[in-house]
């Protein structure tokens, strides 16, 4: 076995499914989960019908790099959607089988571990998979921890230059997991100048570019930012996604955009890992990235949820807007109660779930910077979400 496994934690859900065990939800209220960023908004019929009407593709075998109209949709897309220039859909558009399996591969390819004790940085909290990719390439991860006196921020100057120097992967999430926040010109600026000066890959997650609340005020991305920066795109690659933006989180449907060069050796390795998407899912893709009403209708649901939902919890949690993404991060008010008594009372009590902060965030620099907050997704209905917290504002 190789033994970088056993580095690994138990995943989020499994910690909640043992932190629940033995306990019995309160059986006067219906369940309502908020644990999991799972999109449960209906399916587009456009998508649903273009799945259908190509299902003949399953009788071929899909190139790893994906179909031309496939690459060329996503290639329009971003030139659309952040007003810079088109990709080449041939050099610089990867599809991928969903955005988590392609951040996972992407440290395996990056990390060269010839080099002494390479580092792979990554916020704190954060989406786990940095961490178990990080481990698994035999690259030590380093945290950044993303604080509310921070604004949520990763502070890139809180990184001694030994490790910068070691670093040759960087993970950037923005709109983040779990706070929602959206980085500014001024800090891709800084990231970028310290990825020239010492060498590191930059891969942006931006999986939750598409849900936020002013539709005059889409989140900044990574390769936008670079172009207002006059920069190419030299060890920047995006990864995006169509599980949160037409609700096909089932479908596995993303790309990888960015650095040529980079995206060459990715398309080398995927070529042997045996992840190519599936012919009628690639046809599927195109209509999604082709439509953008879907995605308008998408987020004034989100938009609604957030409004009506955060007024009511703020006599429980110190909870605010987020910039973006669907995720409320939420303090825990009475300090006497830690975030995993909170989720338990309210498993037990309430029978809503909702994931302890800690879970999702590290010990590092002497604190865990998701204690005593809880992540709470607003994927569930409308009436749901209101009714979740109505039952948290009046029990607590």
């Amino acid at each position: 076995m190789n033994p970088n496994l056993t580095l690994l934690q138990p995943y989020p859900f499994q910690r909640l499914r043992d932190l629940f065990k033995g306990i019995t939800p309160n059986p006067d209220y219906k369940p309502i989960n908020l644990s999991i960023g799972e999109p449960k908004h209906a399916t587009p019929q456009l998508i649903k019908d273009a799945l259908v009407d190509n299902l003949a593709g399953l009788a071929n075998y899909p190139t790893t790099i994906g179909s031309g109209e496939l690459r060329n949709a996503i290639s329009q897309w971003i030139s659309r959607r952040y007003a810079i220039p088109a990709l080449n859909p041939e050099k610089a558009i990867l599809p991928v089988t969903g955005s988590r399996e392609a951040l996972f591969a992407f440290a395996q390819v990056i990390i060269d571990k010839s080099k002494s004790n390479p580092v792979i940085i990554s916020p704190n909290p954060f989406y786990q998979i940095y961490e178990g990719a990080a481990l698994l390439a035999g690259a030590t991860p380093h945290f950044i921890n993303t604080l509310p006196q921070n604004n949520h921020e990763m502070d890139f100057s809180s990184v001694p230059e030994e490790v910068l120097a070691r670093t040759q992967l960087a993970y950037v999430c923005s709109p983040g997991n779990p706070s929602g926040k959206v980085m500014s010109l001024a800090q891709w600026q800084t990231i970028f100048e310290l990825s020239d000066k010492y060498g590191f890959v930059i891969a942006a997650d931006e999986c939750y570019s598409e849900i936020y609340f002013d539709e005059s005020n889409p989140p900044l991305g990574a390769l936008q930012a670079a172009y207002q920066l006059g920069r190419d795109y030299k060890n920047l690659v995006v990864f995006s996604s169509l599980s949160k933006r037409s609700n096909v989180p089932g479908m596995r449907s993303g790309f990888v955009a960015g650095d040529e060069r980079i995206i060459e050796a990715f398309a080398l390795y995927r070529t042997y890992h045996g992840c190519a998407m599936n012919p009628a899912v690639q046809a599927a893709s195109v209509a999604a990235w082709n439509d953008e009403q879907h995605v308008i209708e998408n987020r004034k649901l989100y938009t609604q949820k957030f409004k009506d939902v955060t007024p009511l919890l703020t006599d429980v949690l110190d909870v605010a807007l987020p910039d973006a993404a669907f995720y409320l991060w939420a303090k825990i008010k009475n300090q006497n109660v830690s975030d995993t008594e909170f989720a338990v009372q309210l498993h037990r009590d309430l029978n809503i779930t909702v994931l302890p902060g800690s879970f999702l965030a590290r010990d590092a620099h002497g604190i865990n910077p998701g204690k005593n907050f809880v992540r709470m997704a607003l994927v569930a209905s409308y009436d749901e979400c209101i009714e979740a917290a109505h039952r948290i504002r009046q029990n607590y």
